[in-house]
């Protein structure tokens, strides 16, 4: 349906791809991947005809429908959600534009002497909608929005006063509603809590269309791609399978590659060393001179080329004492609305206890209240003996000082630390080379989200409160998080909406219901288990 044909692309002096080719067949489903600023987004701009390649050609099949998300939603406001998404479903969301007009028109007094012509046309319109099943179109926007954790009082609510992240929700509903024939998905995971993230894993899965996307979210991409391309130095790679394969079959073509240039080097060692040991000898000339036109025709294996990954090594944190923090008989509401009534709820150390409720179940109002970010309206919150606590929230970004670099407020934070450490450091949470030198103003969410995360792990706590660590970290870094953390010896409490890293770091969950809460020994895979669901709102 697609075919990328030897693109070159460059950009600010910066060559994205070289002579890169790959294809996206019908019926597919393909993880697109590469570190930050390979060119992804670039890719997804060039198949939609926003740019153009430098150098060879994306061609396209015929009549085909592109239906591309991107995380630059623009702007939104004056209808409900609802007439949104329905917009924006393509052939039909034209059919019923023109419906509207027809139906004004056949009231304009202005108009009377049109009226046959126009009454005419709306049949034919009317025949067209119903032909693209116009009618439901509604009902299956609202089955969407729903999906993606939408009240009905938000569905009908002006779409300009919901927040950026329920913005771009909005913006998916209208991809995933027109069902195109090609979805080109950018980072559809971001800013989904659980339940809409499995509920948007099954419409993918039933999609017959194609699909290209980027994710974040390793376990989603598991669960929906057949195939991944990969950008690595400016080519595209297929490989056949989903993304755990991807990697395996990657580490495996590394390892091959290394031990072929191993032993090429290994015999073009060997050769030197004969054509100067015996180059000076009369007796010889005729094999050195054999030897030097053999090395001239070898062609030379390449070293693999392998990406950056700095493994990040926690200090030794203090020890706390055997009970972290207690919270008892906590009261919380937040107007009329109740949140806790009357909470019992103790972490010891080394307890590593994830969040899990629906939206508004009061998952970061838990974190806030033991972080002494918000105080209970009746009840007790202590936190125990040699505590040192680290939390991270969303608004702990707004710490940044905007006219410091990102080196420059490292070593304002920790000014005892040498430049080396810092710089490590940095390049762990993915600023490396010139990234160091970036203003903090002009950081993106995520990667002052990332600046915070290293200041915070540096001068480890030895109980950590973390809400949503994983947002905006791409793959490679959320690895090396959840490495770094699996070797912390310190207290846990985290809520996350990324079911690899609840598996991979979680040994107790708490569940938020409206029945009540649920305490649960054994981490998130044990929950899966036991419960026989992955998020509190899909509870049959």
């Amino acid at each position: 349906m697609i075919r990328i044909e030897n693109i070159s692309k460059s950009n600010s002096h910066r060559i994205l791809y070289i002579e890169a080719s790959a294809a996206l067949n019908r019926g597919e489903k393909v993880g697109l991947v590469g570190p930050n600023g390979a060119g992804k987004t670039t890719l997804f701009r060039m198949i939609t005809g926003q740019e153009l390649p430098d150098e060879g050609q994306i061609a396209t099949e015929k009549n085909i429908t592109i239906g591309y998300f991107s995380q630059d939603v623009g702007e939104m406001a004056g209808v409900s959600a609802v007439t949104e998404v329905m917009d924006g479903a393509g052939p039909v969301s034209v059919v019923a534009a023109e419906l509207r007009e027809l139906e004004s028109a056949m009231v304009d007094p202005d108009r009377m002497d049109e009226m046959e012509a126009i009454i005419e046309r709306y049949g034919e319109v009317q025949a067209r909608y119903e032909e693209l099943d116009g009618y439901g179109l509604e009902g299956r926007a609202r089955e969407v929005l729903a999906g993606l954790s939408f009240t009905e009082e938000m569905m009908d609510g002006d779409v300009g006063k919901l927040s950026g992240g329920w913005k771009m929700r909005v913006a998916l509903a209208r991809i995933l509603l027109m069902r195109p024939d090609v979805m080109l998905l950018d980072e559809p995971s971001n800013h989904l809590d659980l339940e809409s993230l499995i509920w948007l894993e099954d419409f993918l899965k039933d999609y017959d269309g194609a699909l290209l996307m980027t994710s974040h979210d390793r376990e989603f991409m598991n669960r929906i791609v057949n195939k991944i391309i990969e950008i690595d130095a400016g080519s595209l790679t297929t490989y056949s399978g989903d993304y755990g394969f991807y990697e395996q079959q990657r580490a495996q073509n590394e390892k091959q590659q290394q031990a072929q240039f191993e032993r090429q080097q290994a015999m073009l060692a060997k050769e030197i060393k004969f054509i100067e040991r015996f180059k000076a000898r009369a007796s010889h000339a005729a094999q050195v001179q054999s030897r030097v036109k053999k090395l001239d025709k070898i062609e030379r294996v390449e070293p693999p080329r392998r990406r950056q990954s700095v493994a990040f090594e926690f200090q030794p944190a203090p020890r706390s004492g055997e009970d972290v923090v207690n919270l008892k008989n906590v009261h919380k509401a937040y107007g009329s609305r109740s949140i806790y009534e009357g909470l019992d709820f103790m972490v010891r150390r080394k307890e590593r206890w994830c969040i899990m409720g629906i939206n508004g179940a009061g998952k970061s109002t838990l974190l806030k209240l033991v972080a002494g970010a918000t105080e209970p309206d009746t009840g007790s919150v202590t936190v125990g003996a040699s505590v040192k606590m680290g939390y991270f929230a969303q608004h702990a970004m707004d710490l940044l000082d905007g006219d410091l670099t990102v080196f420059e407020w490292l070593e304002a934070e920790f000014p005892r630390a040498g430049q080396g450490a810092l710089r490590t450091l940095a390049g762990c949470f993915g600023f490396s080379g010139d990234d160091v030198e970036k203003k903090c103003r002009v950081l993106s969410g995520g990667e002052k989200a990332r600046l915070v995360m290293a200041a915070m792990l540096f001068d480890p706590p030895n109980f950590l409160v973390l809400d949503e660590p994983t947002n905006h970290l791409d793959l490679d870094t959320k690895e090396m998080l959840i490495r770094a953390l699996s070797e912390y010896e310190g207290t846990m409490l985290f809520v996350s909406h990324d079911r690899h890293f609840l598996a991979e770091l979680s040994n107790r969950v708490l569940e938020l219901t409206p029945d009540g809460i649920h305490r649960y020994d054994g981490g998130y895979t044990e929950y899966v288990e036991r419960t026989g669901y992955e998020a509190p709102g899909l509870r049959s």
